[in-house]
């Protein structure tokens, strides 16, 4: 699982025309890409550095001081560049795999007490945030 986490000041996700997640003031993104060998220990774990890492203003987490975390489902992470023009995908979990698991990501954030809003999987989603600092993560799982 490879999670690119950015720090905000505000995000929103819209679908057609409609905002459909978001939120105002600091928090975090967390764009989710599932590749074909993840399960429940890379959603445990994942979840868990969302949660805990201490990337927000004075070195505090989203659990220290209840920031909501935005997470996007996000194939493209695994795309394949090394050859030619045109990324390959193969390294992306096909989507019944993928969304469980982007799913259970939420849903473990959410029993650690997490305000979390989300896209909606598969859709073309328009999503703004303005980076704070910037702060940009790449987390592997």
């Amino acid at each position: 699982m490879r999670t690119v986490i950015q720090r905000v000041d505000g995000a929103a996700v819209h679908v057609d025309g409609e905002q459909v997640g978001g939120f105002t003031g600091q928090g975090l993104v967390a764009l989710v890409g599932v590749t074909h060998d993840d399960g429940p220990s890379e959603v445990e774990k994942t979840a868990r550095k969302i949660a805990d890492l201490r990337i927000l203003r004075d070195e505090r987490s989203v659990t220290d001081v209840g920031a909501p975390v935005l997470v996007i489902s996000q194939f493209t992470l695994h795309a394949d560049v090394r050859k030619g023009r045109r990324p390959s995908w193969n390294g992306a979990a096909p989507a019944d795999v993928a969304e469980p698991l982007v799913d259970a990501v939420v849903a473990a954030l959410r029993e650690r007490g997490v305000q979390v809003e989300t896209g909606r999987f598969g859709a073309d989603m328009r999503v703004s945030l303005v980076n704070d600092g910037p702060v940009t993560i790449v987390l592997d799982v």
